[in-house]
């Protein structure tokens, strides 16, 4: 896998030899990859938290289920939210949101969510986030750390039940679908 394919909208999958608790069987929506490092946020852990808890505002466009996700292992105590707009929508022209990828959009907390219900299908909210530093991820890519593949605007807001991990990996070139049914524990097998 080259660092190079990394950019806004890519997906790192954690390989089957990744088993540290944090990341194992994780998907990572890269939000951010530039000189100074990279930013994303992983799409398939929820956490027991309602949005309604923490932004109640957010509730009626949180995509189901209406969890916080736990981003990543930095800055646990903050809040990221990105969203899917909605197709045909120009999203140059929308007021509360920065372009990523795409449909994919970076939401401001600080928006008037009744202003985007009609713009975004909608959106997840993320606690905290994974992070890495100058050259950290190219390393990780050179010990075959990650799969890279390209993002789907419904892999950020798949529904209650989905295994995004194995979604993903299902549409990839073969022999990677294989990796789909990879046993967590191959000791266990």
């Amino acid at each position: 896998m080259e660092a190079g394919r990394i950019r806004a909208g890519s997906l790192l999958i954690a390989a089957t030899t990744l088993t540290e608790p944090t990341f194992r069987r994780s998907v990572i929506y890269i939000v951010e990859h530039n000189d100074a490092g990279s930013l994303g946020v992983v799409v398939n852990r929820m956490s027991q938290t309602a949005v309604h808890n923490l932004l109640p505002q957010w509730t009626d466009i949180t995509a189901a289920p209406p969890a916080v996700f736990i981003g990543g292992p930095v800055k646990q105590d903050s809040a990221l939210c990105l969203g899917v707009v909605r197709r045909g929508v120009d999203v140059d022209t929308v007021l509360g949101v920065r372009p990523v990828d795409g449909r994919v959009v970076l939401v401001d907390l600080d928006a008037d969510p009744e202003q985007l219900a009609d713009v975004l299908e909608g959106i997840r909210v993320f606690a905290g986030y994974s992070g890495w530093g100058i050259g950290q991820l190219d390393d990780e890519l050179r010990h075959d750390s990650w799969l890279v593949a390209s993002a789907l605007p419904g892999d950020l807001i798949a529904p209650a039940g989905s295994d995004v991990f194995a979604d993903v990996l299902r549409r990839q070139p073969w022999p990677l679908p294989l990796l789909a049914t990879h046993p967590i524990d191959v000791g266990r097998n």
